[in-house]
């Protein structure tokens, strides 16, 4: 910063003197036009260029004044470690500019020059802020699986920590025909009690408490996240849950076998789904969809006849996927890659829930309150009743489908 204020000294030395020299000629010409009435030319050249001159390095020195002003104002704001940093590499490439030595060795460098900083001021060795950064708007958040299951099964709500139901395990039907007089056959119906208890799924989260006070945005997303990450969670539950401990007893593991009632010629996975609803429909529960994996549904929709025509989809079309009259719900869970599974959703199973999912924010965990930071708890209760496991069929995909 020193050697720029001098570099400034010897600019307004330089105008001062040619401020002497452009009022002495200043004079003398005033003293021709006196004389003669009129200047000659020469004269005339000779003014106009000093004027020039003169307007140059006025402006010159204008524009450094200006410049040196903001920089020492900017720096005057900044911690006395990096002021003092910032100044010197900044002074740095002031001093070292090529156009600024050519602007003080001559009078043919007085004029305007642009000295850039910028490399300077977004170095490594700056401190930060120096130069505030662009900010996107919103916030990038992660993509989500789309979520199904909850929607397609029957809700139900529950105030109680387990739920006891019975379910009718069989059916021996001996109605017949009868004469008149005659003993009346007896049928069979039997049934179970089950019991369902009532289990929890939640997750915690940290935060700084000023982070979610300052972006009202961020407290939105995070309470999003929790939200989305705690409905993930039931997802695998309420499919693989193998009911120990307090894990939900899922629909896969007590879904029946694929076990098609007859084989067709060049069995296709088209022909395996319809082959599932029948099942469900000898067991006495008409399908509602099918869940597969969204790349197995991607070669179903891709079939095509022996003249390349698609089969199933129409490319021009916007509607939702279907087949055999029934939705399909696509999924990304591993899981059910190259299976599928078909049932009665809406009928055979229940979802009751004890506590809906919430999310709550508490200052008084752990050592929270004395490093100013907030606890964030996502949870809900719920229990699953599968009431009627035959009316689920899960197997794999022909082969070659």
């Amino acid at each position: 910063m020193s050697e720029v204020n001098e570099i400034l000294k010897k600019v307004t030395a330089s105008i001062e003197e040619a401020t002497g020299k452009f009022n002495a000629k200043a004079e003398e010409a005033l003293s021709e036009a006196k004389k003669t009435g009129k200047l000659s030319a020469e004269t005339k050249e000779t003014v106009d260029k000093m004027a020039s001159e003169f307007n140059a390095l006025k402006e010159a020195e204008k524009t450094l004044k200006s410049a040196l002003g903001e920089l020492e104002q900017h720096v005057a704001q900044m911690p006395l470690a990096n002021a003092a940093k910032v100044t010197e590499t900044i002074g740095h490439v002031v001093i070292n500019s090529e156009a600024l030595k050519a602007f003080a060795a001559s009078v043919e460098g007085n004029k305007r020059v642009s000295i850039p900083v910028n490399a300077a001021l977004l170095s490594t060795d700056v401190a930060k802020d120096v130069v505030a950064p662009q900010r996107l708007p919103g916030i990038d958040t992660a993509p989500k699986q789309r979520l199904f299951i909850r929607d397609l099964i029957a809700p139900g709500n529950t105030s109680s920590p387990a739920i006891f139901w019975v379910q009718q395990t069989g059916f021996t039907n001996a109605a017949k025909v009868v004469a008149e007089g005659t003993t009346k056959p007896y049928s069979d119906i039997e049934f179970a009690t089950k019991i369902t208890p009532v289990t929890t799924i939640a997750h915690m989260f940290k935060a700084a408490k000023q982070i979610l006070d300052d972006f009202a945005q961020l407290q939105s997303t995070v309470d999003a996240e929790m939200r989305y990450g705690l409905k993930y969670a039931e997802e695998q539950e309420m499919l693989f849950g193998d009911g120990t401990g307090v894990h939900l007893h899922g629909i896969v593991p007590q879904a029946s076998a694929f076990d098609p009632a007859f084989t067709v010629e060049h069995q296709s996975g088209i022909d395996d789904l319809r082959l599932a609803m029948l099942q469900a429909q000898l067991a006495r529960f008409p399908a509602s969809g099918h869940v597969l994996h969204f790349m197995d549904w991607a070669k179903i929709e891709l079939t095509k006849d022996s003249l390349g025509r698609y089969i199933l989809a129409n490319p021009s079309a916007l509607t939702g996927p279907t087949l055999w009259g029934l939705p399909i719900v696509e999924t990304e869970l591993a899981a059910f890659k190259g299976k599928f599974m078909t049932g009665a959703f809406n009928a055979a199973a229940q979802l009751f829930d004890r506590e809906e999912a919430n999310v709550v924010i508490s200052t008084e965990n752990a050592d929270d309150f004395e490093k100013n930071m907030i606890s964030i708890r996502c949870e809900e209760r719920l229990a699953l009743a599968v009431k009627r496991p035959e009316a689920f069929i899960y197997g794999s995909f022909s082969a070659g489908s």
